[in-house]
């Protein structure tokens, strides 16, 4: 920023020099690199002459990223013996306009013994999952409590909607019978619309 525009309310993207840091303090939404003072968000500055100190506003709201604890919604997209990738497409109660990957592993599925992910969900299904890290821009899930797993789940035979049955998933269509790792609340939203009435 050149000595002439040092001024608050300018217009700045990520990456726009704001100072240097024997002149400025940086601020929130700012970032130093090599003893420069950069901004980090789209917003518009503000300089504290005063505290000798710059910021930068966001203009533009922040994007919600899963984060440790959260809770997600995600369609289980590949399942192999050992784990799953969903696409996430919820956080809590907020469904985002673009969707995130996580990795459930079956040592995260269960306080128990599992044998096969194939046992606790099926490519289709739509499961929640709590976030328990965030390494390497990765989202690792787990689905180990109680109100976590399946809540919404197809027959891999025949596309009908399963229901709930003796410990596991029962086909009213083709009578199939599949297990899963259900939530309590399996059921109690709706993401596909299938016609249970269709021959």
């Amino acid at each position: 920023m050149k000595e002439s525009e040092r001024k608050s309310g300018l217009f700045v993207v990520p990456g726009t020099h704001l100072g240097v840091i024997e002149e400025f303090t940086n601020g929130s939404g700012t970032y130093v690199e090599d003893g420069t003072i950069h901004s980090q968000v789209t917003g518009c500055t503000l300089l504290d002459m005063l505290n000798r100190q710059v910021s930068v506003y966001p203009l533009v709201p922040k994007a919600k990223v899963p984060e440790v604890g959260n809770i997600v919604t995600g369609l289980a997209l590949d399942v192999r013996s050992k784990n799953a990738i969903l696409r996430i497409f919820k956080i809590g109660d907020k469904v985002l306009s673009g969707f995130f990957t996580g990795l459930l592993h079956i040592s995260g599925v269960s306080h128990g013994f599992v044998d096969s992910m194939f046992d606790v969900c099926k490519a289709g299904d739509i499961m929640t999952a709590k976030v328990i890290s965030t390494k390497n821009r990765s989202f690792f899930l787990s689905t180990a409590e109680k109100d976590l797993g399946v809540i919404q789940a197809l027959c891999s035979l025949c596309g009908n909607l399963l229901e709930p049955k003796n410990r596991g998933m029962g086909c009213s269509k083709c009578g199939n019978f599949e297990g899963r790792k259900l939530s309590p609340n399996y059921g109690k939203e709706t993401f596909y619309e299938v016609d249970q009435n269709e021959s």
